[in-house]
């Protein structure tokens, strides 16, 4: 008697949202997802034919979030999530996104929810550039006293912030803090490096109740991400030392891993 063939999963096509620098990064090593295939590349009008000549015949690259989606990856940027999540969401399109810092802007995280609710899916917020999300949101069940989170940088990280309107990046010779805040302004101001704050912050205490120090630091050339949490649960403290992507060093590589993380979850039978 001849064995059951084992069932295929169908593939699961992605539209990822966003094609600069973590967007062609993670489109790159996607092919090392089993069971997923980014299939749409959703960029500006004005980068349109740029982004198709690189993409070649392996996605298609577009405007929107194409109507027959079904899984969406967003990496663009804080002006995306009002311009393609949120209508995707209220059709029905599942959606992970790694953008959390705007979740910083008034109302935002509340309209994600409604979104997803109304068209009956769900959105991923990824924990992006940093670890111990997971616990820290399981500390919260219990009470939380305090999270503090230090963002550490070298001074090639901070360019086109306004960290150049706090000190002269070409010329600090040593440790300079550029923001001693909550984690709502720090997002808010340094949309671009503040995601990790961010993301710790909805996990944790809320963006009002953490508090957040940025760092420009000459002495490093990682991306240093540190928090301690208290609370009932007792005491967590944890630093990770990122390398950051090279072409991009506002951003750590570990962001483009909790990307893939997510594709690969979602062609996987079994899940860690």
């Amino acid at each position: 008697m001849n064995a059951p063939m084992a069932r295929q999963r169908p593939l699961q096509r992605v539209t990822l949202i966003g094609f600069g620098a973590i967007g062609q990064s993670i489109f790159q090593r996607a092919a090392q997802a089993p069971g997923v295939q980014i299939s749409h590349v959703v960029v500006p009008a004005t980068g349109l034919a740029k982004a198709q000549a690189r993409l070649g015949a392996a996605a298609t690259a577009c405007t929107a979030v194409p109507e027959d989606a079904t899984l969406v990856l967003e990496c663009a940027g804080h002006s995306a999530l009002l311009q393609h999540v949120l209508p995707a969401l209220q059709r029905g399109v599942e959606c992970a996104v790694l953008s959390i810092g705007a979740l910083a802007g008034p109302g935002l995280a509340a309209q994600l929810s409604d979104a997803a609710e109304q068209g009956g899916t769900q959105v991923h917020l990824l924990a992006g550039a940093m670890a111990g999300v997971d616990a820290l949101a399981a500390a919260r069940l219990a009470g939380l006293s305090e999270v503090c989170y230090t963002g550490r940088k070298p001074p090639s990280g901070w360019r086109d912030t306004p960290a150049e309107q706090v000190c002269d990046l070409d010329t600090i010779t040593e440790a300079t803090v550029l923001l001693d805040d909550t984690a709502r302004e720090a997002a808010q101001r340094y949309p671009k490096n503040a995601n990790v704050a961010a993301t710790l912050s909805l996990a944790g205490l809320g963006l009002d109740a953490t508090r957040v120090r940025l760092i420009a630091d000459p002495a490093v050339s990682e991306n240093i991400h540190h928090f301690v949490a208290r609370g009932e649960f007792g005491e967590m403290e944890l630093t990770l030392r990122g390398k950051p992507l090279a072409d991009n060093p506002k951003t750590s590589a570990l962001t483009v891993l909790s990307g893939l993380r997510f594709l690969h979850n979602r062609g996987a039978a079994l899940t860690l």
